[in-house]
């Protein structure tokens, strides 16, 4: 098993594994500090790709726009079938297609595109419940679609 310095994989994992995340199962890890997605099966990183987080840190709180903490599964994904770089507003597919880069180019537009992935919070008080529940604040993962609807997500700082 794979156990970077930096990312705590074994332990995260043990708590996946209290959710229900199986042998042979995607899982995918956020890591905030790093601003990077890790795919991963049988306790081995498999893919690594960068993300880029909420600009106003960390925050369970509803109307905070912040990044919730802890495990969560994928409730929901939306747009299945849409093209590469599809952009979404309010959940529904425009019709409109970005310009994908991938290089460190910054296009000036916080597009939602190509696929979403609607996250449920699992953790009571941390981000599921009143008033910090991650499935009602509409927390998701975009642009990315090698996953199923039940995978796993845990998301640390």
């Amino acid at each position: 098993m794979c156990d970077s310095g930096v990312l705590p994989l074994r332990r995260i994992l043990k708590k996946l594994k209290k959710f229900g995340l199986k042998s042979h199962e995607l899982a995918i890890i956020v890591k905030i500090s790093e601003q990077k997605l890790y795919l991963v099966r049988d306790g081995e990183i498999i893919k690594t790709y960068p993300v880029s987080t909420s600009k106003y840190g960390v925050g369970n709180q509803k109307g905070s726009h912040r990044t919730p903490l802890g495990t969560h599964r994928i409730f929901k994904k939306i747009g299945e079938g849409a093209k590469i770089g599809a952009i979404f507003e309010h959940g529904i597919d425009t019709g409109r297609v970005a310009t994908i880069h991938t290089d460190e180019t910054e296009s000036g537009e916080d597009l939602i595109t190509t696929r979403i992935m609607w996250l449920e919070g699992l953790e009571p008080g941390i981000n599921r419940g009143e008033g910090i529940d991650s499935r009602d604040r509409h927390i998701y993962i975009h642009g990315f679609n090698l996953v199923k609807e039940g995978t796993l997500v845990e998301i640390v700082e």
